[in-house]
């Protein structure tokens, strides 16, 4: 996105959410939103808070992103992005149908590590954005929708007759994984949940 677009940014994605284009500053306001959302949570972490934690003046962050909400947006469309570019790579280097499924959930156990001690930033800004009209609440059903529709696309390789449901089946297992990582329910969900999917995968495929 180029600077002179502006601040009233354009579409990252047909159809998706309203841009900001990222200055230097912008950028560092959406890393400190992203750090203080992600521990304190969205609704207890406000406007001049992140313009101190940023390095800008709270009229700067007002120019620039126009909203709270907006900044909501950048902080969990960018976390998407970059969850996006940590996958591609597992899915690269997969050869099958099946090692490619299991790959998600490799990438997902490595992406915990560094970015999950507080559990899915999705499901967790879901439980504070319950109003579909927040312009972030396409992110993050958006978010989910594309892992559902990733996991049916690899299902169809592996057994096309079931595709939809062993899709579905899959996406729960993994968002099921995220949710018991997060919680600190019992130790290794992730790596239980992949194991799980194994099991379907092997009957998905004698069925």
């Amino acid at each position: 996105m180029s600077e002179n677009e502006g601040a009233s940014g354009r579409e990252a994605r047909k159809g998706g959410p309203r841009r900001v284009a990222m200055t230097p500053g912008a950028r560092r306001v959406v890393e400190a939103a992203g750090r203080l959302f992600y521990e304190r949570g969205i609704h207890a972490v406000g406007v001049d808070l992140i313009a101190t934690e940023a390095g800008v003046t709270k009229k700067t962050l007002y120019d620039r992103f126009g909203s709270k909400e907006q900044i909501v947006v950048e902080y969990l469309t960018d976390r998407d992005e970059r969850w996006r570019a940590f996958l591609a790579p597992y899915l690269e280097r997969a050869r099958t149908p099946r090692s490619r499924i299991l790959a998600v959930f490799d990438a997902s156990r490595d992406w915990a590590g560094g970015h999950l001690a507080r559990g899915c930033s999705m499901i967790n800004a879901h439980a504070e954005i319950g109003d579909p009209a927040h312009p972030a609440y396409a992110v993050i059903v958006g978010q989910k929708a594309w892992m559902l529709a990733l996991f049916t696309d690899l299902a169809r390789s592996h057994a096309p007759r079931r595709a939809v449901s062993l899709g579905r089946s899959l996406m729960l297992l993994h968002e099921g994984g995220l949710v018991a990582y997060g919680m600190g329910v019992f130790p290794d969900a992730i790596d239980h949940a992949r194991q799980d999917a194994e099991h379907l995968l092997r009957g998905a495929a004698q069925g």
